[in-house]
C-alpha cells in the first residue's frame, strides 16, 4: 500500500486524507435555468461541456447555497459558504429527470462546487492548492444553533447573501459510509474529490422552509442570473457532521 499523500500549506504539512470530526450545516435548494448555469460552469472550464447541470425537469436545475461550520479538523475551524450546481455524471449519457429526481430524492447526486467563500487563510491555502476549489476570503455572521438557522455573508462591504432556514421534519442519523463525489473548477482545470459522509446527527429537512435575501456583492449579481424560483424547493440542517476528503483526481 502506497503512503499517504502529503501537502504542503502555509509552511504546515497537510497529510490526505482530511478528516472533519466535527462541522454542522444548513442548506436551501432552488431550482434554477439549466441554460444560465451551464453558462456559469463553462465560463470556469477550459473545455466547456467537461461537466453539465443534472435536470431535474425541462429547462430547470439545482443550485445548492449552504452554510457550514467546520467546528474541529485537521484544517482547523472556519465558516465556509458554498454556491454549488447538481451536475450529470462526465463519464455516462444525460440522466432523464424522473433519474435526476431520484438522485436527488437518494442524496447521491454529484455536486459542482462552484463558489466557496471562507473565513480562514490556512483554509483558503489548503482548498485551493489541494482540491482546487475556489475559495475566497469573506465575512460571515452566522447562528447554527437557534431554531431558525441565519447565515449572512459579506465580502468587500457587499452583501453576498442572507439565508434563512426553518426547522424540518427529524430524520433518523446515519452512521453509514457514502461518498459524494464533490467537482471543481479552478484555473480552468476541473477535478473531481471523493468526499466521503462518515456519520450525520441532528438532521431536519422539508419542503421549502427558506428564505433568501441576495445583495450587491458579484456572487449576488450571478445569482440573479440564474433565475432562481422564488421559492426553496427543499432545505435541510444537520447539527453534527463528521467527514473526510480524499485526494482529488483531474478530469
Amino acid at each position: 500500500m502506497s503512503a499517504p499523500s502529503s501537502h504542503d500549506i502555509l509552511g504546515t504539512t497537510v497529510t490526505m486524507p482530511v478528516e472533519i470530526r466535527s462541522a454542522r450545516c444548513f442548506v436551501a435548494g432552488f431550482t434554477a435555468d439549466t441554460a444560465a448555469v451551464q453558462r456559469a460552469i463553462d465560463s470556469e472550464s477550459s473545455r466547456p461541456g467537461t461537466l453539465r447541470p443534472l435536470r431535474i425537469r425541462p429547462g430547470r436545475t439545482m443550485c445548492m447555497l449552504v452554510f457550514v461550520d467546520y467546528v474541529d479538523g485537521d484544517l482547523g475551524p472556519y465558516n465556509e459558504f458554498g454556491v454549488c450546481f447538481l451536475v450529470e455524471d462526465p463519464s455516462a449519457p444525460p440522466a432523464s429527470p424522473v433519474r435526476a429526481l431520484r438522485s436527488l430524492v437518494k442524496g447521491d447526486a454529484r455536486a459542482l462546487v462552484h463558489r466557496l467563500p471562507v473565513d480562514g487563510d490556512f483554509t483558503l491555502a489548503a482548498g485551493r492548492g489541494i482540491w482546487g476549489f475556489p475559495k475566497t476570503l469573506a465575512d460571515f455572521d452566522v447562528d447554527h444553533s437557534s431554531a431558525t438557522r441565519r447565515g449572512r455573508i459579506e465580502a468587500d462591504g457587499a452583501l453576498i447573501a442572507d439565508l434563512r432556514v426553518k426547522p424540518g421534519l427529524k430524520v433518523p442519523d446515519s452512521t453509514a459510509d457514502t461518498v459524494l463525489n464533490a467537482y471543481s473548477q479552478l484555473d480552468g482545470v476541473t477535478r473531481m474529490t471523493p468526499w466521503r459522509l462518515t456519520s450525520t446527527r441532528g438532521t431536519r429537512t422539508r419542503i421549502g422552509g427558506a428564505s433568501l435575501e441576495l445583495g450587491d456583492h458579484p456572487i449576488a449579481t450571478e445569482l440573479r442570473s440564474l433565475k432562481l424560483g422564488r421559492h426553496a424547493l427543499m432545505s435541510s440542517s444537520v447539527d453534527t457532521i463528521t467527514m473526510r476528503f480524499e485526494d482529488p483526481t483531474q478530469i
